[in-house]
């Protein structure tokens, strides 16, 4: 099943590694250390405006800033895999 994480974009769910909350990660030195050097390096593909970003999803293919916050992702993905039984 795909999962749409906002604007356009939908990606496979096998593809996806981990949904990082960017609220509660910036509270972390280690998070925020990743997120810093995922930044430098172009990392990103940004979904949403800069600074409207409430998550990071790390997958396979790519990370991505998203406008939708991982407790909303986490009922998509969820509702998706139900609907699949």
């Amino acid at each position: 099943m795909f999962l749409h994480l906002g604007g356009d974009i939908l990606i496979n769910q096998e593809k996806i590694i981990a949904i990082l909350d960017l609220e509660t990660a910036m509270r972390n030195s280690t998070s925020e250390n990743f997120l810093n050097k995922i930044k430098e390096k172009q990392k990103i593909n940004y979904i949403s405006e800069k600074g409207k970003e409430k998550s990071l999803i790390i997958a396979s293919d790519g990370n991505y800033f998203s406008p939708i916050s991982s407790s909303t992702l986490l009922k998509r993905s969820s509702s998706a895999i139900i609907g699949e039984e």
